[in-house]
């Protein structure tokens, strides 16, 4: 598969169409699942991680484990640019990534569903699992 037919599966609409951001960020917090809103949050990204960490993974690790290594990797890229841009090697955005990771991973185990909520609730739980996990990583840095 394709980078541009993978946007084109996630979002709906092709890679760098006019509205392709709003539809991104619609189906991104409307998502009826936390393992949804990272299906379709940033395809792009997605795209490379899938295809280089999370399948290659996926030969020798349990789904869960390849899906939190893949959240750690990256929170480490993610790390690593702001060390590039002068800021300092951090590590923080490693471990909020891998508690993104494990509570996305709880979720699907749990098979926990929001889709008898409408849009803007979905978007609050979306938004409040992200923040639960912001948080978490600032009580273990």
């Amino acid at each position: 598969m394709t980078l541009s037919e993978y946007v084109l599966k996630r979002n709906g609409v092709p890679l760098g169409a006019k509205g392709s951001l709003l539809k991104n960020l619609e189906n991104s917090f409307g998502a009826e699942s936390n393992v949804l809103f990272w299906k379709y949050w940033n395809p792009i990204w997605g795209f490379y991680l899938s295809k280089y960490i999370y399948l290659p993974l996926n030969r020798y690790l349990p789904k869960s484990i390849s899906s939190i290594v893949t959240f750690a990797a990256s929170g480490a890229l993610h790390d690593l640019a702001i060390g590039l841009l002068g800021l300092g090697w951090q590590n923080f955005l490693t471990i909020w990534f891998v508690m993104m990771g494990v509570f996305m991973s709880i979720s699907k185990s749990l098979n926990i569903s929001y889709s008898k909520f409408g849009f803007f609730i979905r978007a609050v739980i979306n938004i409040s699992s992200i923040t639960i996990c912001l948080f978490l990583a600032i009580l273990f840095t």
